[in-house]
């Protein structure tokens, strides 16, 4: 039971994740660490290495741009920010997230069936 309850939970989380890091640049552009420190402030957390194949996959299909920027401490850091195209679908999967968050706690909060 273990393995399949982890797995669910795998899926569950991964599922929100890319909607949280596109919710997370809507506020603005931002550094993956700085992106990386929010996730597991709300605790989701994420491991550089799940991070950076997600932001490259958003970036390849458009909802994302980055640019880089000289660093005064080191070498230069890229920064991330939500394309046009990044913004709609974020308000797309917002709406979707209201939809099946009211779902959830309707059943979760609705009475049991009575059998006749």
């Amino acid at each position: 039971m273990d393995m399949k309850i982890e797995n669910t939970k795998a899926q569950m989380r991964k599922g929100i994740l890319e909607y949280c890091i596109l919710t997370i640049l809507k506020k603005g552009e931002a550094y993956p660490s700085d992106i990386i420190a929010q996730l597991k402030e709300a605790k989701l957390i994420v491991v550089e290495g799940t991070l950076y194949p997600l932001l490259t996959r958003l970036k390849n299909t458009g909802l994302l741009n980055y640019r880089w920027e000289e660093s005064t401490s080191g070498p230069p850091r890229k920064y991330y920010a939500l394309t046009e195209i990044g913004e709609k679908f974020n308000t797309e999967l917002e709406s979707t997230w209201n939809d099946l968050s009211e779902a959830v706690n309707k059943i979760k909060s609705s009475k049991p069936q009575q059998n006749n």
